[in-house]
């Protein structure tokens, strides 16, 4: 793997994660405590997950954008025993106690606290079996409300691997580079299957869309896996470039987490070729459906069909299969999902199928297309509007960088549709000409009412936008 430091072997890795997992035993963490993990996208990510694994631990995988009370929340509710944090998070923790301590992987400065110091004085020879299985806890994004942890254990078999590669040619020893944190499901998943397919992995600490652009050009990337906010900016970086780079070794530009939309589909296969995969999936229902380059060139609104081992349901109100082309709740079932949240419950199942939280339909070709959050529904005037379709919409318009649309109180209709928008640098548009625009395309009670222009949208770390938020 590569990261800001350097170059670092796996077989390094190994014996990096041997004497730290040496050293936290000789200090008693004991197989099935906690041990969470606040770091960036750096070695000591990978030095610490391993350790961990190899002490028989439940992972507990931090969000680095964590504020102190909902860190220390979270931390508390998974009952982490040992901490593995980076400096920059150090003030967050100051009197936090935990019973084998806290660890620092990024250390501006040396310390026996740091994973340095234990891969130093420790042992490199692998660590007895702990006899218990490592557990991964991933939290799942949390736009609207509490962060819930999700259960999943190691995989029984190569059949998720094996999926994915049935869609997409990810192929061994080649290089990928990963920009979504690694401790959201995206980036883990990435992280390991570079290990699986012995490629390597390209790293940084912070996403920076120009280093992005040049590392691909210099490590001769054949894999790039984004969320689409990064995707964005990594493309209009390469637009602005007097001397856009050779990217030809490119092959895949990976996409998922939340929505990708028809323009941004369109916009990379122009750019890149025919190189876009968009996978639509959950933290607790894992991977649903793919889109491949064909697809998205056929309907850039899709996600594609159901990837195999995966079967996907569009269900109506009564819990009964609806009939193609008609808008119902998503169901997911795979031997992958989550096995529940840590602190009790899951979602909605229905015959072995798990509810992935969004509303959608398939279209004629059997291809996915997600029309809104089951949640996120607006009815104006009694008629029901989702706000995914006027986003994609005003993302449509050259003059739109960003859209969010919410529903918001209206004393004659019920609710009424708000429109957050940031424009282009040099964009005049006014909002009755947003309202126009909308209305050349979509029935007037989609129109939005309010229309309120923004610098920029409060987005979390793995790129969705943050609704609660905004300023209403």
């Amino acid at each position: 793997m590569i990261d800001d430091l350097g170059a670092l072997t796996f077989a390094a890795i190994e014996q990096r994660s041997n004497a730290i997992a040496a050293g936290w035993r000789q200090r008693g963490l004991r197989p099935d405590e906690g041990v969470g993990i606040l770091v960036r996208n750096h070695r000591g990510f990978f030095d610490a997950v391993f350790a961990a694994a190899k002490c028989g631990a439940r992972i507990v995988l931090l969000n680095t954008d964590f504020a102190g009370p909902q860190l220390r929340d979270v931390i508390h509710r998974e009952q982490v025993a040992l901490l593995v944090h980076d400096d920059e998070y150090s003030d967050l923790l100051d009197d936090l106690a935990l019973p084998h301590g806290r660890w620092r992987a990024w250390a501006e400065t040396p310390g026996d606290d740091t994973l340095d110091a234990l891969i130093t004085t420790g042992t490199t020879s692998p660590p007895p079996a702990p006899g218990h299985t490592a557990r991964i806890i991933l939290l799942a994004s949390g736009t609207t409300g509490t962060l819930k942890g999700t259960q999943r254990s190691q995989p029984r078999s190569l059949a998720p691997i094996g999926a994915l590669l049935d869609r997409v040619p990810f192929r061994a020893g080649e290089t990928t580079t990963l920009c979504p944190p690694m401790f959201h499901t995206l980036g883990f998943a990435h992280m390991m299957l570079a290990v699986a397919l012995g490629s390597t992995l390209v790293v940084r600490r912070r996403f920076d869309a120009h280093q992005i652009v040049d590392s691909l050009e210099r490590t001769r990337s054949t894999a790039l896996v984004v969320v689409p906010i990064m995707l964005a900016r990594i493309l209009d970086d390469y637009a602005q470039r007097d001397d856009p780079p050779d990217l030809s070794a490119l092959r895949i530009a990976y996409v998922a987490v939340s929505a990708l939309g028809p323009g941004l589909a369109i916009r990379t296969l122009t750019t890149l070729g025919p190189v876009l995969y968009n996978m639509y999936g959950s933290t607790e229902v894992a991977y649903a459906t793919i889109a491949t380059p064909a697809d998205l060139t056929a309907q850039p609104a899709c996600v594609g069909t159901p990837v195999r081992g995966a079967r996907v349901e569009i269900l109506d109100d009564h819990g009964q299969p609806a009939p193609r082309g008609q808008t119902g709740r998503i169901f997911v079932g795979n031997p992958y999902q989550s096995q529940g949240y840590t602190g009790g419950g899951h979602k909605d199942i229905v015959d072995g199928l798990m509810a992935s939280g969004d509303v959608g339909h398939f279209d004629t070709a059997g291809r996915l297309l997600i029309d809104g959050r089951d949640d996120d529904m607006i009815i104006s005037g009694g008629e029901n509007v989702f706000p995914r379709e006027v986003e994609e919409l005003l993302l449509t318009h050259p003059e739109f960088s960003e859209a969010c649309c919410i529903g918001t109180p209206d004393d004659a209709y019920g609710q009424r549709i708000r429109a957050f928008v940031v424009r282009t640098e040099h964009s005049t548009l006014e909002a009755d000409e947003i309202r126009a625009y909308v209305k050349l395309t979509l029935a007037r009670y989609k129109v939005p009412r309010d229309i309120v222009f923004v610098d920029t949208l409060p987005r979390n770390s793995t790129g969705k936008i943050l609704t609660r938020d905004l300023n209403l």
